[in-house]
């Protein structure tokens, strides 16, 4: 040691993570920013929709004048918000899950299960993003609405939980593209944005 520097420990030579591990990690790394600006919207969403019940009740209650609007709108927010924010919760593998199983098997063996699990809710979720899709081309092309006085068209909710399942879809291919390329966290790939 000269010059009072510590020595370093020798660092694990690791090769540099290939092209299809970039890429996924570059996904990633959009993805979860784009995820972050629905939950923002979504938490907007949220209050909006509180402002609005209140809204609802109170006139209701001091005014005697009903609304027609509040029930359709609050129920088209909510849904944004659930499928909005189904790809970020996934993300940090928040939904509900049973972890009996992770806490007895090898961690070899807990790897295949999530990579099982990734696959088998990636595909279930593609199936129903593409069933979502086609639910808001018949809405469109019929002019379905919602059968209040309001009426609302029924695009509108089926948009964003189209749209938000193809999210999730997307996250989950993400996951499965993970374990394959061999990334076990996309956002430790450096990425050159």
């Amino acid at each position: 040691m000269s010059g009072g520097q510590a020595a370093q420990a020798p660092q694990a030579s690791r090769p540099p993570p290939g092209r299809s591990a970039r890429c996924v990690a570059w996904l990633d790394k959009w993805l979860d920013r784009f995820n972050r600006l629905l939950m923002t919207l979504s938490m907007l969403a949220l209050v909006a929709t509180a402002c609005i019940l209140t809204y609802a009740v109170a006139t209701r209650y001091f005014f005697k004048m009903p609304t027609d609007w509040q029930d359709d709108v609050s129920v088209f927010m909510l849904i944004g918000v659930s499928f909005g924010c189904a790809a970020h919760v996934q993300r940090g593998r928040g939904h509900i899950g049973i972890d009996v199983l992770a806490s007895v098997l090898p961690p070899r063996w807990n790897r295949v299960r999530l990579f099982i699990v990734d696959l088998v809710s990636f595909l279930f979720c593609a199936f129903f993003a593409w069933k979502s899709w086609t639910l808001l081309m018949e809405a469109w092309n019929e002019g379905q609405t919602t059968n209040s006085t309001f009426a609302p068209p029924l695009w509108i909710p089926y948009s964003m939980m189209a749209f938000g399942m193809s999210l999730l879809t997307l996250q989950l291919l993400l996951q499965v593209a993970a374990r394959l390329t061999g990334v076990r966290d996309a956002a430790s790939v450096k990425v050159h944005a």
